[in-house]
């Protein structure tokens, strides 16, 4: 069954349950401006957006009270398009999601070059325990927060889709694959202030699921955090994910791993990489790095998991920062493989990436809840200084690594400066116990 509606605002929930109450059918937006409030997607139903039409949501957060979703995220627990226990599911067609992210923020901030995000604000999708889903095609621009985040989701297809979303507007993650399995990314593009494609496993009334089998490819990522991320969040364990064939593009980091909650993150491939990564001003994540890999602990009551069997190969591109691997506890990282990496590492106009990262740290939760999110980059301590940045010892190398089991490097060439800037360490590589 198929039903076809013109740009004339009409509500497109009734059509949804319609095909819902008919065992499914194809719900087709034609060409023009659809301004909607919240959708509900149910089992079997596939939300199709015609080249030409823009399906424009109204920037009012209490207007989305019953698009309420279980894993509460930067004090959002509600989005534009929701969908929960469905099957066989889809938004697809070569159209575009509006997401009015302009209207989720109280000015700009001169002294951290952001937009200040108002307390609560709508992600654009959640799925959360779903099976079967397909998106495909279309485009989403401006999301006020997460714009993609698959909760517990089982079998899904993501390809041929881009985000756009501002860059100087904070948490606005392009795609959140959280405590899901099977999942398959292809030829997506990512322009985003936040992290592109980021894998957790989160806490909530649901208890804590695993994320499994995930495989990223042939994706084109811009983002002011970490481009291709597994972590921080991760309460239950995150094994067999491969990133492949991908470009990293003006990004402040570009592959990066961080266990902080409890759950074990093993069996994971980055390979066939290009990237480009620059300095940002120290409140922002990262600066510069072409790989971290960080394990430690933020809750006293769960140590962080291992990270363990990890290769990172046939990577190129450039780089103002080091690869940066650090276990709180030896043997927090095992079994790290970096084969044929070839970068140009240059000295970036602020100095930052001189200092490794080591945030979140435990100080973002103490006294608990104080500060998250976005604030947990900005902490600062009675020095006045960013809490979890530290210098290198003796100046910055191209790989610092510390109490690191098992390492290997193999061809391994990351071109500096012929006449090394202050503060670079002369080692190229620095492995503490």
């Amino acid at each position: 069954m198929d039903i076809f509606v013109e740009a004339n605002g009409t509500d497109l929930q009734q059509f949804i349950d319609r095909l819902a109450a008919a065992g499914g059918g194809t719900l087709v937006l034609k060409a023009g401006r659809h301004r909607m409030g919240p959708i509900r997607l149910a089992s079997g139903v596939t939300l199709s957006i015609s080249e030409g039409a823009i399906l424009e949501f109204v920037p009012d957060y209490e207007l989305y009270s019953a698009n309420s979703v279980s894993v509460i995220a930067e004090g959002s627990n509600r989005a534009y398009i929701v969908a929960h226990g469905a099957r066989d599911i889809a938004i697809v067609g070569k159209g575009k999601i509006v997401a009015s992210g302009h209207a989720f923020n109280t000015g700009f901030d001169e002294t951290v070059g952001t937009f200040t995000p108002s307390k609560k604000r709508p992600r654009v999708l959640v799925f959360e325990d779903c099976n079967n889903v397909r998106l495909e095609g279309f485009t989403i621009e401006d999301s006020p927060m997460w714009t993609v985040h698959l909760v517990r989701c089982h079998d899904v297809t993501l390809k041929n889709t881009k985000v756009f979303n501002d860059r100087q507007l904070p948490n606005t993650d392009g795609i959140v694959i959280d405590s899901c399995s099977h999942v398959a990314v292809n030829h997506v593009v990512i322009r985003t202030a936040d992290d592109g494609i980021c894998l957790k496993t989160s806490r909530s009334e649901m208890g804590i699921g695993r994320c499994e089998k995930i495989d990223v490819a042939d994706c084109i990522v811009e983002s002011k955090s970490c481009a291709l991320k597994i972590g921080t969040e991760s309460f239950g364990d995150i094994r067999d994910v491969r990133f492949t064939r991908s470009k990293i593009q003006e990004s402040n980091r570009g592959l990066g791993i961080f266990s902080r909650d409890g759950g074990v993150i093993e069996n994971v491939v980055f390979s066939d990489i290009e990237l480009d990564c620059h300095e940002t001003p120290d409140g922002f994540w990262g600066s510069g790095e072409p790989l971290t890999i960080t394990q430690l602990d933020r809750r006293p009551e769960l140590p962080a998991g291992i990270v363990r069997n990890v290769q990172v190969e046939n990577i190129t591109g450039r780089c103002h920062g080091a690869i940066n691997l650090f276990a709180e506890k030896a043997g927090g990282i095992h079994g790290v493989t970096l084969r044929n990496v070839h970068l140009k590492m240059d000295e970036g106009p602020l100095g930052t990436a001189r200092q490794y990262d080591l945030r979140p740290t435990n100080a973002d939760l103490t006294p608990p809840g104080d500060v998250v999110g976005r604030g947990n980059a900005w902490l600062r301590g009675t020095d006045g200084k960013i809490v979890g940045l530290f210098d290198y010892p003796g100046g910055m190398p191209t790989l610092f690594a510390h109490k690191v089991t098992m390492l290997v490097l193999d061809d391994i060439d990351i071109q500096r400066p012929a006449s090394l800037p202050t503060g670079w360490s002369k080692l190229t590589s620095v492995l503490e116990d």
